[in-house]
């Protein structure tokens, strides 16, 4: 039987509304739902206020498969997400080792990982079990935190990006870059980004890095308030590693943070390295919207005046 992986964000009533329909897509295709044990706790913790009438009644029936995230990903062929980049982010977090697909539904703001709007959901559905789309593949960043006697003390992976920054806001913290083996620049900053293509339309892009297209395989060293001369970010390929040193003069710690979401505590001495992951993330798209179109309609560029070619289809 066909399962599909539903993540939706708990704490927003019209996620909650759109994971009922789309239930109900599924169902009436003969499609089974699978949901983690860690979303259907969060999901009967919400506010009964925000609750669809009969959801938990459908979470707790035969027709929803709950279970592990690491059986999730080995069940299903797809997986839907509804809410904004930050509810997919923590969806691939469930099915990045499986390599599946996941497709976005936006219900949040400026979002370039969802693709889909909540008003056309009952087509998306149908395509998406029509197996109606594309698959795109998104490069991540493979991290190793390594301790002052280099042993390695922690590998984790960032889809967006790795933002080393100080723990204490009113000091600065000390750092010395490397690239590829050799100590480029040091100096006390606010902090230091490694960012992928797809994080440089998110924290990259506020701290002034450049926007890299979907498709280049490289990433971003970007310094964050940087107390030098030469701060400006770097763009790295595919054979590159960057590496961040926390100097042993620090008197403060830092704090490694992976796409918003998970944080690790880094103290004088200790180093992050980074480079592309060989493994990337899957993102189902429905259709072929030219990456400069997307940066247009989500930031709302003007264009005006804009003729192009004569004679181009547009």
């Amino acid at each position: 039987m066909r399962r599909f992986l539903l993540y939706a964000h708990s704490g927003r009533a019209a996620a909650l509304e759109a994971l009922m329909r789309v239930l109900a897509e599924l169902g009436n295709r003969g499609v089974r739902a699978v949901i983690t044990d860690e979303q259907y706790d969060q999901i009967r913790m919400s506010p009964p206020a925000s609750l669809p009438e009969g959801l938990l009644d459908i979470l707790d029936s035969e027709e929803v498969d709950v279970v592990d995230a690491v059986s999730a990903a080995d069940l299903v062929e797809l997986g839907i997400v509804l809410g904004g980049d930050g509810t997919i982010l923590r969806a691939l977090e469930v099915v990045r080792e499986a390599e599946i697909p996941v497709h976005g539904v936006n219900l949040g703001h400026v979002g370039f990982l969802a693709e889909s709007e909540v008003e056309e959901l009952s087509t998306t559905v149908r395509r998406l079990l029509d197996g109606d789309y594309d698959i795109e593949e998104r490069s991540t960043i493979d991290i190793v935190i390594r301790g002052p006697k280099d042993q390695i003390l922690h590998t984790d992976w960032a889809l967006n990006d790795a933002s080393l920054e100080k723990a204490d806001r009113q000091k600065m913290i000390y750092v010395v870059i490397e690239i590829d083996g050799r100590p480029v620049s040091s100096f006390g900053c606010d902090g230091v980004l490694l960012t992928s293509p797809t994080g440089s339309t998110a924290y990259g892009f506020s701290a002034g890095g450049p926007i890299i297209w979907p498709e280049v395989d490289a990433f971003l060293v970007v310094p964050l308030a940087a107390h030098a001369l030469f701060s400006r970010p770097l763009v790295l390929g595919r054979s590159s590693e960057a590496a961040i040193e926390l100097t042993v003069e620090n008197r403060d710690e830092g704090v490694l943070t992976l796409d918003g979401r998970r944080t690790i505590d880094i103290t004088p001495g200790m180093r992050v390295e980074g480079r592309l992951s060989p493994r990337s993330v899957r993102l189902v798209r429905l259709t072929t919207t030219p990456f400069a179109d997307r940066l247009v309609e989500k930031f709302q560029l003007p264009v005006v005046g804009w003729r192009g070619r004569v004679g181009r289809d547009v």
